[in-house]
């Protein structure tokens, strides 16, 4: 079972080759978007090499889950995403920091929630 140092490790350099960014970009707050550049073409990349580099399958929507605040159209109002959203995204991403998002919870912060950390805590879940 890798430690979580070695699966940051792990998904670094999987960041590094997907998005041609260096490597004292990829913190474990970094954003995939924001910070790195990622879009949306690129999260099925991020996911192919993971799922190599750890020698691991990942459901799609799993990680990344698709069409967020689409399913729903009680998930937001008035361009920020209500309380029953914010327990649903509690629900499909408990890898992720959903208390920092709530703290302003506009729909276009939801990408916010794509950060190197919340791939390592997803990753050392599946695989420990």
């Amino acid at each position: 079972m890798p430690t979580q140092d070695e699966i940051l490790q792990k998904v670094q350099e999987t960041l590094e080759d997907a998005l041609g960014v260096d490597e004292d970009e990829v913190t474990m707050d970094a954003t995939l978007s924001g910070d790195l550049g990622a879009e949306s073409i690129d999260y099925l990349d991020i996911l192919f090499r993971l799922e190599k580099a750890f020698d691991i399958k990942i459901p799609r929507g799993e990680l990344f889950p698709e069409n967020l605040s689409a399913s729903d159209s009680s998930f937001v109002q008035d361009g920020k995403v209500t309380e029953s959203g914010i327990a649903q995204l509690r629900e499909k991403m408990p890898h992720a920091d959903i208390d920092k998002f709530a703290e302003d919870p506009a729909v276009e912060n939801i990408q916010d929630l794509f950060t190197v950390r919340m791939v390592v805590n997803f990753l050392d879940k599946k695989l420990n």
